[in-house]
């Protein structure tokens, strides 16, 4: 009988480590190859780890709520499967030596900044609380102690302290003026009517990204008016039909992540990232939807290779993403990789928003609901007045690269998209 150990696998290009959430297996249980042994959450997604192999477990090596590295092993498992065994051990061995590159990177030392990140873990080793290699290595570049680090309170989860709350601590500490500023939260006192409700782990997360992405981008907002009344009375001619033939209900999101698809293609400067003031261009177009979940929350679901998609291809994953996303089936690989973002406000029956940018991207698009209109038509006897439906795009983009008129132009082909958009051409019923 072979041991095998079970690593913590990798779950997205930038996901370094996962919190245990629950084991649905016990030590003496029987598994088999690809069944789901545990839960895990990282900082974009809860999500099922299956076994890589058939056996029983014979140990548990972390408990739940630990922290855990990627590569790290997570249990033992009882295996006559050699070739498992060997695979596993190889797939480790790989995934150790990404993480050790990676984190010789992170912790790359810059000769002009404060002790070394070597030295910050010599002391974490003295210190109560567990500091990751990225935040000591922030830590290190900004000259922060241990004993500082130890003071600072924690969003993550059991308290630890995220990449977010020392960058905030840092802003904090660069915006004081006096020179007795309390760094310890305001105590909250309550009146009468009042109760205070704790915010879950996904909406600290959403906090932290949302206020990280004011911080770093000079956001604007440019509004375009969309005339939708073809493709609306397009689709509602051949919705019946659609669904009858395909399964599933023709939305309106397919063809606004069309023509947001086109657009970007005329205008690639909207689909790069921008880091380190360095554009990264993006060869390839990744859509992110983003989508409202049961308890408010939101989350952002990415459509991949969009430019190289039919219609009908972009409706189909479009709507099983979007359904998988809020039945909580989604995958890391499935929130990872986005070039630029939709969100479509007009569910809610806003009609319009100022959306906040996605880092690292550059632009984000709120489509807004779609409302009947009386509207000047030009026809062959002159100008006259007609219903027609309409919605506003609201275009956030990040003025430290991307000026007024890009921002603009791109918004506006994308209504000139969405109103030239022949749906009929496209489908075959």
């Amino acid at each position: 009988m072979n041991k095998i150990e079970m690593i913590m696998p990798k779950m997205g290009e930038s996901i370094m480590e996962g919190t245990i959430l629950k084991w649905l297996k016990k030590e003496g249980d029987y598994i088999k190859e690809d069944e789901s042994v545990l839960e895990v959450a990282t900082d974009k997604v809860d999500t099922e780890i299956p076994s890589t192999c058939s056996g029983k477990i014979s140990q548990l090596l972390v408990k739940e709520g630990d922290i855990v590295n990627v590569g790290a092993p997570i249990a033992l498992i009882e295996s006559d499967e050699v070739n498992n065994e060997v695979n596993q051990e190889n797939s480790f061995a790989d995934t150790l030596e990404n993480n050790i590159e990676d984190l010789k990177e992170d912790l790359k030392p810059d000769p002009a900044l404060a002790p070394s990140p070597e030295n910050k873990i010599k002391e974490n080793l003295k210190s109560n609380k567990f500091f990751s290699p990225l935040v000591l290595n922030i830590a290190s570049k900004e000259n922060i102690s241990i004993s500082d680090l130890e003071k600072i309170i924690g969003t993550g989860e059991n308290n630890r302290i995220t990449k977010y709350d020392l960058l905030k601590y840092l802003e904090d500490k660069n915006l004081e003026v006096p020179a007795n500023t309390q760094s310890l939260p305001e105590e909250i006192i309550l009146k009468e009517g009042e109760e205070i409700i704790e915010t879950d782990r996904v909406r600290k997360i959403i906090s932290e990204r949302m206020v990280e992405s004011k911080r770093i981008s000079a956001h604007v907002t440019s509004f375009v008016e969309a005339d939708i009344t073809d493709v609306f009375n397009a689709r509602k001619k051949i919705k019946d039909k659609f669904l009858e033939k395909n399964g599933f209900p023709l939305s309106f999101n397919p063809v606004f992540i069309s023509c947001v698809s086109k657009a970007l293609q005329e205008y690639p400067l909207m689909n790069i990232s921008f880091k380190n003031n360095k554009i990264i261009k993006k060869n390839y177009i990744n859509i992110g939807i983003a989508v409202a979940l049961e308890d408010d929350n939101l989350i952002v679901p990415v459509l991949k290779d969009c430019d190289k998609l039919s219609f009908m291809e972009m409706a189909e994953k479009s709507n099983v993403l979007i359904n998988n996303a809020r039945n909580n089936n989604l995958s890391p690989d499935d929130l990872d990789g986005g070039t630029f973002t939709i969100s479509n406000v007009g569910s809610f029956g806003n009609i319009m928003g100022t959306p906040i940018i996605l880092q690292p991207q550059v632009g984000i698009l709120a489509i807004g609901s779609i409302r009947k209109t009386p509207s000047v038509i030009e026809t062959s006897k002159g100008d006259e007045i007609g219903i027609r439906n309409k919605l506003y795009l609201s275009h956030s983009y990040d003025h430290r690269i991307i000026d007024g008129a890009i921002g603009g132009k791109f918004a506006q082909k994308v209504a000139e998209n969405i109103e030239n958009f022949d749906l009929l051409s496209d489908i075959e019923l």
